[in-house]
């Protein structure tokens, strides 16, 4: 990429991302926490500042993004898929199927839900959309329209939210709620975020001790053996040792004052009949000793605030004296599953299909930090969505399909119904273009609705729920990086395109069966490329969105979540 690409880009994302902020900080508004709740935000202060837990929007009259409108015109041509690499590109064997080499549409055929089109796996389930006249919403999703008349294509085209910002949104909104804290004991704090530094209460180590077993010896050798068992590690002070003499001692022990150096057992020989050691090696004053202070002193910051606390860091924080630290706590998240279709067990039969994103997003949010109960399953029913949205104390809340405007996608009317303020409408990303991201009312949590489909709701998970997830547990965000493309990669016209890759050297290779329905490309993968408008050629750069179990690896240093 040329350094003129690479300012138009950053020029092209920054205007995204202010846009996409415009929506949700055009006018200050007070947060109204819900009973139980402490503390309160300012009035003064911005929108987008919330309490712990809470997801700030725009004022009631701000205008908010249109609702997503099917409607093939406003999507672009038909897309054809990524090429598919070669099996020994890849390092593994893929069959093609039928339709993984054909063209695809991203464009949603007339009377469809609106949601990527899965014209690459036809046994996706596809709810119909309601003529336009039963819809009963204008764009603004909260009053109904006198003629029950959609917003246009174009409109939605217009307002569609660009991916770029729909993300910085979702990080900017996590970032900015303040982080509660409390004080957990180092077995329990395992996966948290530190809201505090661990600052070294004592030197490490406290005191001058042997790294070795050996011997302990003071002055020039030979030495004369002190008879004893010698030192012992977790033993109280001991007595100076004078200068020609040596001691038997253990790892860990702590060292006589005016001790020379440590020679290990295998580099000395010990003449009983004569009572004197001898070293098999050169001694160097200092050697095989862990001087006091050497790893730190009292006061040094040892791990700052935004530290995930992994086994090592409990290690450390208890080899510091710590008993507790103070942390974030993790974020709840409650998912909700919609669609009377999905089977939880068995083969799929009759019409119905297997739930594949229950499984899939309680572990995924958990490698993000999150703390999510079992996936509770509500069907297509209206009531059931609606109550169980007023009555969640979770931090963030996930719904799967229903966002698009099928006969039984309830989920833009429930938020209408409550009160909840719609901040992204639509993303202009493929698969998954149908996400939402609303705040309920009263100061109430996010809601993030992903697509029914696998893949598109993968998309948004990445792209919304993700980033809300980390700024609310106060994870750092992922340090962007790129890397070129195996080969040329075919792109949406008007849309950002999310691709699973593997990494292949220094470059990623696109996979097969990425349509919005499947799981088999992104189950293989090591994450997933941004492929902009209009598709890339080979060698190109692009960014890659890294997996929570991705390892690792040169070319993502620093970057792996």
């Amino acid at each position: 990429m040329t350094a003129h690409e690479g300012d138009a880009r950053a020029a092209e994302e920054e205007r995204a991302v202010e846009q996409a902020l415009a929506l949700v900080g055009r006018q200050p508004q007070a947060e109204h926490l819900p009973p139980g709740r402490p503390g309160g935000a300012d009035p003064a202060s911005s929108s987008l500042t919330a309490e712990p837990g809470t997801c700030a929007g725009p004022p009631p009259d701000a205008p908010r993004p249109g609702a997503p409108t099917p409607d093939s015109s406003a999507s672009g041509a038909p897309v054809p898929d990524s090429p598919a690499p070669d099996s020994s590109a890849t390092g593994a064997s893929v069959r093609d199927s039928p339709t993984s080499d054909s063209p695809t549409q991203d464009s949603p055929a007339p009377g469809s839900s609106g949601e990527d089109s899965p014209a690459q796996d036809p046994g996706a389930p596809v709810k119909s959309a309601p003529d336009a006249s039963a819809s009963g919403f204008s764009s603004r999703r909260g009053n109904p329209s006198p003629h029950g008349a959609r917003p246009a294509s174009h409109a939605h085209r217009a307002r569609a939210t660009a991916w770029a910002g729909a993300r910085a949104l979702a990080e900017r909104i996590g970032r900015t709620a303040p982080l509660a804290a409390h004080r957990l004991p180092l077995d329990r704090a395992l996966g948290h975020v530190l809201a505090e530094a661990v600052v070294a209460l004592t030197d490490l180590p406290s005191f001058d001790t042997s790294a070795m077993d050996g011997w302990v010896v003071a002055g020039p050798g030979p030495w004369s053996v002190r008879e004893g068992m010698g030192l012992l590690a977790g033993r109280g002070s001991v007595q100076p040792l004078p200068d020609g003499h040596a001691l038997r001692i253990a790892t860990g022990a702590r060292l006589p004052a005016d001790a020379t150096a440590v020679i290990r057992s295998e580099h000395a020989h010990c003449d009983e009949a004569k009572g004197l050691l001898h070293a098999t090696r050169g001694v160097v004053p200092g050697q095989d000793i862990r001087p006091r202070g050497q790893e730190c002193r009292s006061g040094d910051e040892l791990l700052p605030v935004g530290t995930v606390v992994t086994p090592p860091v409990l290690g450390l924080a208890a080899a510091a004296g710590y008993d507790a630290v103070v942390a974030v706590p993790r974020p709840r998240v409650d998912v909700l599953v919609l669609g009377d279709e999905l089977l939880m067990a068995g083969l799929p039969r009759e019409g119905l299909i297997r739930d594949a994103l229950g499984p899939m997003l309680a572990p995924w949010l958990r490698a993000l930090g999150a703390e999510v109960a079992g996936p509770r399953r509500l069907g297509d029913d209206a009531e059931a969505l609606r109550q169980a949205l007023i009555s969640s104390d979770a931090d963030l809340i996930l719904t799967t399909g229903g966002t698009a405007a099928g006969p039984v996608d309830h989920v833009h009317p429930v938020l209408a119904e409550i009160g909840a303020e719609l901040l992204v409408d639509g993303v202009a990303v493929r698969p998954g273009h149908p996400m939402l991201l609303a705040r309920l009312a009263d100061g109430g949590p996010c809601l993030v609705g992903l697509p029914g489909n696998p893949l598109a709701a993968v998309s948004g998970l990445l792209t919304l729920a993700e980033p809300l997830v980390r700024g609310i547990a106060g994870r750092s965000a992922q340090e962007p990086y790129r890397a070129p493309v195996h080969e040329e990669v075919h792109g949406h016209p008007h849309d950002t395109r999310l691709i699973p890759v593997i990494h292949r050297g220094d470059r990623v290779v696109p996979l097969h069966y990425n349509g919005p329905a499947m799981l088999r490309g992104i189950a293989a993968a090591d994450g997933l490329a941004v492929v902009p408008p209009g598709g890339v050629r080979s060698g190109t750069e692009v960014e890659i969105l890294d997996l929570p179990w991705a390892s690792a690896a040169p070319w993502t240093e620093g970057c792996f979540t």
